[in-house]
């Protein structure tokens, strides 16, 4: 029981952290904080479908892909610290306002953060959602840290969406994925192998 309390406590955590850092510092700039919104942005242009309902589909989409890969129960860890993300986005869009801004201090500051948030997350074996489902079950086969597989499926995909929408978003997303990445196998470092080994088994 204490197990499932603490594992709660921390996808509770990550998930809100991410949130922040996206609702706070990385949106209000439209930089991309995902491969899931640059797919999502894709659809949209591509088929008209309306981007809250591509988002979703997205990762609905990934979500089926962990079922399948990860097990039922990384599912509804997932499910969780979506819903978490999305509602700790609303709150802080909402309630947080920061006067003077500056876009590449915010991109930093907030690329920290998303860091930290998908970070805790993968290191207790649940997806941050997206692109994340896959760079975790990546992982999880070749028994790696996830930061890697998740900065090359973002990166091809900002490439993809900024050669057809406009490419200035494609230096910020990069760099966003960069930071973030250090700061996810920084997290994920930590006992590395008592989380990873363990953690991501089929239960």
């Amino acid at each position: 029981m204490w197990k499932f309390w603490r594992k709660n406590g921390l996808v509770i955590a990550g998930a809100t952290i991410q949130g922040f850092g996206m609702g706070v510092f990385l949106f209000p700039h439209a930089i991309p904080s995902g491969g899931a919104g640059g797919m999502s942005v894709l659809l949209n242009y591509w088929f008209h479908v309306p981007i809250g309902f591509a988002l979703w589909l997205v990762n609905f989409s990934m979500l089926l892909l962990a079922m399948k890969y990860l097990g039922n129960r990384s599912t509804l860890w997932t499910m969780l610290s979506i819903t978490v993300t999305s509602l700790s986005i609303f709150a802080f869009q909402q309630t947080i306002h920061v006067p003077a801004r500056n876009v590449w201090i915010d991109l930093a500051i907030g690329s920290i953060f998303l860091g930290t948030g998908v970070g805790i997350l993968l290191r207790e074996g649940v997806s941050n959602g997206g692109v994340g489902v896959i760079a975790l079950i990546i992982a999880n086969s070749r028994n790696i840290l996830p930061g890697k597989p998740l900065f090359l499926i973002n990166g091809c995909i900002f490439i993809l969406t900024a050669s057809v929408i406009k490419w200035e978003i494609i230096i910020q997303a990069l760099l966003s994925q960069w930071i973030s990445t250090i700061i996810v196998d920084l997290i994920c470092k930590i006992n590395f192998y008592q989380s990873y080994t363990l953690g991501w088994r089929k239960k």
